[in-house]
């Protein structure tokens, strides 16, 4: 009897251990035990991991997982769109959290065939970001912090729709990159930022997700608002050149802005 009891408490140990969740390729993520080591190959993956409470079982990460500080000093195992298999089979992971649309299908896929459990994060809602936080946190065993925060998230998110839902909108072109000039459409999760903040995207029906446009494109379209993010926190250079045109109503009322690529470009709190 003492045996069997043994056994059955084992059992129950066992599973009170195991963890569980559901990525975003819709896959079921199953860990014997919270993970241990895991490493990133998004910055906003690894932001999403810190804010989860789980920065110190994060052992590796891509180029740019800048934030938070702590997250300089990762070991580094590629950049998202190119990976060193080897140095993450080194750091010996029982996660993998990828980034489908950066990383790729293949990467995904070849990392599977290695044996390594990969968790795909793909946020493309306001929504997804306290769900990936939360998922990710019960994965790493810190399930209490990550619901903190997802909570916190959802909160400031509710004030933002409050504080915007009953002004009138305002038409926004986000442009991305000037050589070729990019932009977002409805779909993309910064255009689901500018509409929670009360901005209408000017080019939300385009397909794909992150359309080519032109000049004469801007113009028919008439934004009220140019936001422009580059590489770095400096305005870029090519956000004036906007100026050669004061039909556009952005410009007639000087409101061209730059936004921290860092900030509106990673899913993350």
């Amino acid at each position: 009897m003492r045996t069997l009891l043994a056994a059955l408490f084992l059992l129950h140990a066992a599973a009170a251990a195991a963890v569980s969740a559901v990525d975003d390729d819709g896959r079921r993520i199953d860990l014997p035990e919270p993970a241990e080591r895991i490493v990133s190959l998004a910055p906003h993956a690894t932001e999403i991991l810190y804010a989860a409470g789980a920065g110190t079982h994060v052992v590796g990460a891509v180029s740019y997982s800048d934030w938070p500080p702590a997250a300089r000093e990762l070991p580094r195992v590629g950049s998202y769109d190119a990976v060193d298999y080897e140095r993450i089979l080194g750091l010996d992971p029982d996660l993998v959290v990828a980034w489908r649309s950066g990383n790729g299908e293949e990467t995904v896929a070849r990392l599977r065939k290695l044996g390594l459990t990969v968790f795909v994060s793909e946020p493309r809602s306001l929504e997804a970001i306290p769900e990936t936080v939360e998922r990710l946190g019960r994965l790493a065993g810190t399930p209490e912090t990550a619901r903190t925060t997802a909570a916190r998230f959802r909160s400031e998110r509710d004030h933002l729709a409050e504080r915007y839902s009953g002004q009138p909108s305002v038409s926004v072109f986000f442009q991305i990159w000037n050589h070729p000039m990019i932009t977002v459409n409805g779909e993309h999760l910064i255009s689901r930022v500018i509409d929670l903040c009360g901005g209408r995207n000017v080019f939300a029906d385009l397909d794909p997700l992150v359309p080519r446009v032109g000049t004469e494109a801007v113009i028919a379209a008439d934004p009220e608002v140019i936001i422009a993010a580059g590489r770095g926190r400096e305005r870029p250079q090519w956000l004036d050149d906007w100026q050669q045109w004061p039909s556009i109503t952005a410009v007639a009322r000087d409101n061209l802005f730059n936004v921290d690529p860092d900030v509106i470009h990673r899913a993350s709190p």
